[in-house]
């Protein structure tokens, strides 16, 4: 009966236990199941997206600026050092190699005594990729499944390789080459023994440990994965020994605006603009996005622009200071509540916007339409909005030309004359505009060609009289010119606002022989694999005949070679290369303007105050305050980047006539001779009455 009872019990003892084991297997399989049902499947787990710094490069190969939300760059697991991987596995995880994801023993004893210390790299990797940053026990078992089927999923190669890109290693950084540039200014492959050892050591605590913040402290996390290192026999004691001396300096951390921050907002915004279309994030996706941009070239103008906007701003310092109405006046205070504050502290109490000279600049290619230099203003830290493609100025006398291509392209040619003599003109609400030129001077006859050599208002609104408003407000608007244009007889001298942006396109289209480019930034955009999936359209059309385009090339020539933009050549040495421009300068000289080009590039500047209300000062004109940034750095484009010296091509429709230098048409033996291009269609065809036999006038009348 003994024996049986203790038979019994045993057999109780064994059925209890078997129950026991059941309920605990089916705990554990529930379990499992129960804290996988959010966890990602194998699909996701082969799916190994993190999200990556995107890089905007010129087209001369520069980066010009990164965007990301977290610093990442991927590279292969060979192209990482293996003494950085050999100090990976010495202080994170010893046994890699030889566990399943889980280090049974770590694990056990970080129960016992606490979480820290147990997870192997395959679990920090769960954890980085997949799990939020919440301590517990529930995650600690969530980790584990993941990393289980992690190793399930990948080999240990493609494990370091996923780890060592996606890590955090503190101040917005992730993985282990963008950790390279941040810290050291190197890529990952050109570590030495002791800065990879730094880096390492940084990840258990990034901001505990970063040499940014605590260098000290980096340095003995330094010595610790050394010494790992010797410990596992991954170095020698004399490697060891000689990487302790080092002192690992640190590179200089600073936030960089890039190259060119206006155009790089620019190209954001236009990717911004695609994201739904095209399913992209510029923050996320490591995109690869090339654009037109030189950077030797935006450099050349940014010295150029700040050199002079310098020189500007003292002049405007000055008086502002010395005009102390002025400044009462706008302040929008009375004289009284300002009595005893002095002139420098009113001045330094105007807002930016009435005390700063700002700039643009805008140049490209006129062949293609590639943006190549972009400036929005002086600062982009000060002031975002982007004067070159946003803001709305008068032209002033820059937009003459659009006045002559509506006259050339109408069958007028640049012999034809006018008289430079005053006008009245009624406006719409009845009031009397008396305009005159800039110097205050008249004169009789004047052909084209002189008009817009010395840029005679007086002569351009007769013009516009001749040929109407509404025909040149029309040629603007085909010129690519979308601000509202008044069909007025001001519209010769520039009164409605434009973009400069818009202004240098057309005026491309001289050279282009008469094609217009819309401006493009971007070339192409990759994906993170290197696929391409976007590139600017291009919107081209031909807008004027070559010959058009050509007369008024050569017209706009004769400024630079004999005109009001004649010190581009005198006085800033710009001298061996055929161009052709305009200066412009509006009322009260509160605007200032140079547009010019070559064959192949096409620039223009703006220089003024972002208040219309203040002006840059008597005499500053678009020659005095415009032209000397254009000039500085057309030359030292042609100059430095050995850029190609180009001819204006002339088209067969266009002929050099000899023809009378008094009335302009065919000459006779008699009468005194010039030369002058026509479009052949065009030439004169009657000749010269003129002149005697001893080239004395028989007949004074002249057709104009």
């Amino acid at each position: 009966m003994k024996e049986m009872s203790t038979s019994k019990l045993i057999l109780r003892y064994v059925k209890y236990s078997l129950i026991i084991i059941f309920i605990g297997i089916l705990g554990i399989v529930g379990g499992y199941f129960y804290l996988s049902r959010d966890l990602p499947g194998l699909e996701e787990l082969e799916r190994f997206e993190p999200e990556l710094i995107s890089r905007v490069y010129g087209s001369d190969g520069t980066i010009l600026i990164e965007f990301y939300t977290q610093r990442r760059v991927l590279i292969p697991l060979e192209e990482i050092p293996a003494h950085v991987i050999d100090a990976l596995l010495a202080t994170e995880d010893r046994e890699f190699y030889n566990h399943w994801g889980m280090n049974v023993k770590r694990t056990v004893k970080a129960f016992l005594v606490g979480y820290g210390g147990a997870s192997t790299i395959t679990q920090q990797l769960a954890r980085t990729l997949h799990l939020d940053l919440e301590r517990s026990y529930i995650r600690k078992l969530k980790e584990l499944i993941i990393a289980i089927n992690i190793e399930q999923t990948y080999t240990k190669d493609e494990i370091l390789e996923m780890y060592l890109n996606s890590i955090y290693f503190g101040h917005g950084t992730y993985g282990i080459q963008a950790a390279a540039k941040l810290y050291f200014n190197k890529d990952v492959q050109n570590l030495n023994l002791d800065e990879g050892a730094m880096l390492i050591g940084i990840l258990p605590a990034p901001a505990r440990f970063s040499p940014i913040t605590n260098y000290d402290m980096a340095i003995k996390r330094r010595n610790l994965v050394l010494n790992n290192m010797v410990s596992t026999g991954k170095i020698s004691k004399w490697d060891y020994a000689n990487a302790l001396k080092q002192s690992t300096s640190v590179a200089e951390k600073h936030e960089s605006l890039g190259i060119a921050p206006y155009f790089t907002e620019y190209v954001r915004q236009e990717i911004s603009d695609l994201s739904d279309q095209y399913n992209i994030d510029i923050y996320r996706d490591g995109l690869e996005i090339y654009t037109t941009l030189d950077s030797r070239m935006q450099l050349f103008a940014e010295e150029a622009l700040q050199n002079h906007l310098r020189y500007q701003q003292k002049k405007l310092d000055r008086r502002l200071i010395d005009n102390r109405q002025e400044m009462i006046s706008l302040l929008g205070v009375s004289a009284d509540s300002v009595a005893y504050i002095s002139n420098n502290s009113l001045f330094h109490m105007l807002p930016l916007s009435q005390r700063v000279v700002q700039g643009s600049f805008f140049a490209i290619d006129p062949e293609t339409g590639a943006i190549l230099a972009m400036i929005g203003g002086r600062d982009f830290e000060e002031s975002k909005f982007n004067r070159a493609v946003q803001a709305a100025r008068q032209p002033g006398s820059v937009f003459k030309p659009f006045v002559y291509t509506a006259a050339v392209d109408n069958g007028f040619s640049p012999a034809d004359q006018v008289l430079n003599q005053p006008v009245v003109i009624i406006e719409a609400d009845g009031t009397r505009w008396t305009p005159t030129n800039y110097d205050g001077t008249t004169g009789g006859l004047t052909t084209m060609r002189e008009a817009i050599q010395w840029s005679i208002n007086l002569v351009s609104i007769r013009w516009v009289q001749k040929i109407s408003p509404r025909v040149v407000r029309d040629y603007a608007r085909k010129m690519g010119i979308t601000t509202p244009i008044d069909a007025v007889e001001s519209i010769s001298l520039g009164t409605s606002p434009t973009r400069l942006s818009e202004v240098v396109a057309a005026y491309a289209i001289f050279p282009n022989q008469g094609v217009w480019n819309k401006p493009f930034a971007i070339t192409k955009v990759l994906d993170r694999n290197g696929h391409e999936i976007y590139r600017s359209p291009r919107d081209t059309r031909e807008v004027l005949s070559p010959e058009t385009a050509y007369i008024m090339t050569d017209l706009l020539r004769t400024v630079i070679d004999a005109g009001t933009g004649g010190s581009v050549r005198w006085k800033y040495h710009f001298t061996n290369v055929p161009a052709a421009g305009k200066t412009g300068t509006t009322q009260n000289f509160t605007d200032a303007l140079f547009v010019g080009f070559t064959r192949n590039l096409c620039a223009g500047v703006w220089v003024g105050v972002d208040d219309p209300r203040v002006s840059l000062g008597e005499g500053q004109s678009g020659s005095v305050a415009a032209l000397p940034i254009w000039a500085n750095f057309m030359k030292k484009t042609y100059d430095e980047l050995d850029y190609p010296v180009r001819n204006f091509e002339r088209p067969a429709g266009v002929q050099t006539l000899s023809i009378c230098a008094e009335s302009k048409k065919l000459p006779t033996e008699f009468c005194p001779i010039t030369t002058e291009i026509f479009n052949v269609r065009y030439a004169p065809k009657s000749r010269c009455t003129l002149h005697d036999i001893n080239g004395n006038q028989l007949n004074k009348s002249v057709d104009f």
